[in-house]
Order: structure tokens, then sequence, then C-alpha cells
């Protein structure tokens, strides 16, 4: 059964039962993935649904070992949004939780796109998407832009890394987790495109773009992660910047890299504005002023 936010409320704190069979989700530790996870700004119902999953996987495995009738553990997924809106950061950390949950042995993100599984030749294909599989084993394996892969034809080598992809997938249900990334609509019709893709890939993700608010809370995060203070000024000025831009986004808008971005340009700003001075004291190299912001 296809699993999609579309149908799912406002999340709510998960109630904790038995908590012998989900200390692994709640475990205060060093490297806690979900604290990671709801420590991100906004994804609210990217989180919920990230924790029904996990709840439900881990379920099923009881109920297995107690030799109930259990549903078939399937964690692959298909991630479906705009540039920026952190299916990357959401795909690392879910590496991280399936490995503490014990779904994965290691848990690390490899990152590909067509270029590194579609060969030049017959036969280098089928070679590089397995050399990439094998890489991931233990943990995700990413595409992002997946549906390029059946985007050039009949001939086009790309429809041999899907069906070696597909094939891999039963090899290595047990410790490998893939997930399909990209735009919306073009995941949609790529799932379409392939019949063994839909029942492969059961969870789909919706990732929104962020709103004017969440985008500004992440440019706030972001200045202080790198040690400055924004003057109330400042803080007034960019609000109203990033308003404006969610005003008028894009059809593809960068929402988080558009931030990004955008903190180091006004970052450099304050760098030429203090450089022009003889002396710069503390003060000055920790505050951006509103002048900056632009």
């Amino acid at each position: 059964m296809e699993i999609s936010l579309r149908y799912l409320d406002e999340p709510q704190k998960p109630a904790v039962v038995d908590s012998s069979m989900v200390a692994p989700l709640t475990e205060k530790n060093g490297s806690d993935a979900f604290a990671e996870l709801y420590s991100l700004i906004g994804l609210e119902q990217v989180k919920k649904l990230i924790w029904e999953v996990s709840a439900f996987a881990l379920v099923q495995r009881k109920r297995a070992e107690e030799r109930i009738k259990a549903a078939p553990i399937v964690l692959h997924m298909v991630f479906k949004g705009n540039p920026g809106t952190g299916k990357t950061t959401i795909a690392r950390i879910l590496g991280k939780v399936f490995k503490e949950l014990g779904f994965l042995t290691r848990g690390h993100l490899v990152e590909v796109e067509r270029a590194d599984l579609v060969g030049e030749y017959i036969g280098h294909t089928a070679q590089k998407t397995r050399e990439q599989v094998r890489r991931s084993l233990g943990g995700i394996l990413f595409i992002d832009e997946a549906y390029t892969l059946a985007q050039g034809g009949e001939k086009d080598f790309g429809r041999e890394a899907i069906a070696t992809l597909v094939k891999n997938l039963e090899d290595h249900r047990e410790n490998l987790v893939v997930i399909l990334a990209g735009y919306c609509d073009e995941m949609e019709e790529f799932i379409r495109s392939n019949p063994g893709l839909k029942s492969r890939f059961p969870i789909h993700v919706d990732f929104p773009d962020y709103t004017a608010e969440e985008l500004f809370e992440i440019a706030v995060h972001m200045f202080e992660q790198r040690e400055y203070i924004l003057s109330n000024k400042a803080r007034w000025k960019l609000r109203h910047c990033i308003a404006s831009h969610c005003r008028n986004r894009p059809q593809y808008d960068g929402n988080a890299r558009y931030v990004r971005n955008l903190v180091e340009r006004i970052i450099r700003q304050q760098a030429v504005r203090l450089i022009a001075h003889s002396s710069v004291s503390r003060q000055a190299l920790l505050t951006v002023e509103e002048p900056d912001v632009y």
C-alpha cells in the first residue's frame, strides 16, 4: 500500500506504549538520529511519516518474532519535491535512524545521479549500477533526479540501470534502502513508466516548499551557526526580503538553497563594509547591520 503525506493529519507527539520495543526510537545518546530529525526546522509531515514508518517496521519485526502474521518490511522510498526542501538531509538522517533500529548495518548515504549509473556501451550500465549498489550495502542509495533514467527512449541505457536496480532490490532486501528523488510531476511519471517500481517503492514522501517564516528561521539559524548576530533592523529587512521572494518564487524554488546563498551574500557584504574601516571591533565582526542585507 502506498503511503503518501497527502493523507496524513498534523503531526502529534508519538505515544510510547511498550518501552522495551520502542527503546531504539527513544533512547537518548550521542548519535540520537531522531533528536537530529526533530531539530530540523519545518518538515512536520515528513517527521511524522518517518516516525510512523519506523514504528510500523519495529512492530512488524516484533510480530514476526512472536510468530504472528507480519507484513513485509519494505523501506524503499520516493522523495518528491523542489530543490532545497531537505530531501538529501532527511535521507542522511534516515540512514542513521534505520541503523539505530537495526534495519541497516552501516547507515551511510551514497548519493548518485544518472551519470553514476548509466554507462556508455552495452554491459557497462549494469556494471556501474551494481558497483553503486555494492557501495551502498548496509546503508541508503540516494538517486537524485531519478526520473532521468527513463527519459532517453527505448534504446537508452537508463532503462538497463532501472532493471539492474530492481533486481538488486530483491538480492539485497535485508540490508539496503534505495531512495528515488526528484521533482513531483517528473517522479510521478517515472514511477508509472515501470510497473515494477510502484510495488517496490511503497513509501512516497512529498516535500513541500518552505514557508516564508520557516525560511527566515533557517536563515537566522545559519547566521547563528556562523557566529553572526543580526541587528534588529537587519532582522526586519531579512524577513522582508525572504517574504518578497516567497511571494514571487519561481516554479522550481531554491528554498533552503536560496537562503544559504542569501546568507553567504550578506556575510560577504558585511565584509566589504568592514574592510573600509581602519579598525574593527569584536562586536562589529559579530554583527550584521541593515545595509548588509540586500
